[in-house]
């Protein structure tokens, strides 16, 4: 019934949405220090940002490490986009370079190279303490 009141029909390719979200993830896990960075500079906006909603400190200083929390919560929730937008790009370039059927699976192997790639690092930061 409300598909009625469209003018357009929008069409959604399931692979291309999969494979998006494949090279996002992996972008997130291999760039994880670029990811972190992101999430820091969302956090620290969005505090500064809600600073000025309050008109009292004693009000902004007692509801502060709730507000913290959410605000951070909300960054690590928003940090992913920048990550979906280039992943969508890695997408469409395997499938105009390999085409089609190779985009999952290339997104897949990204995935896993990527995670074992993670792994390692925080292994090596780990082994340097």
């Amino acid at each position: 019934m409300s598909i009625d009141l469209l003018v357009f029909s929008i069409t959604v390719d399931p692979s291309a949405i999969a494979g998006a979200c494949l090279w996002a993830l992996a972008l997130y896990l291999g760039f994880s220090p670029v990811s972190d960075w992101v999430m820091e500079q969302l956090n620290r906006w969005f505090n500064y940002a809600e600073r000025s909603l309050y008109s009292s400190i004693e009000e902004f200083e007692r509801t502060r490490s709730a507000r913290e929390a959410q605000n951070a919560f909300y960054a690590s929730i928003l940090s992913i986009f920048p990550f979906l937008g280039i992943g969508a790009l890695c997408n469409f370039g395997v499938e105009i370079g390999l085409g089609r059927s190779w985009a999952i699976s290339v997104g897949v192997l990204a995935c896993m190279g990527c995670g074992v790639y993670e792994l390692g690092r925080r292994d090596g930061q780990k082994s340097e303490r």
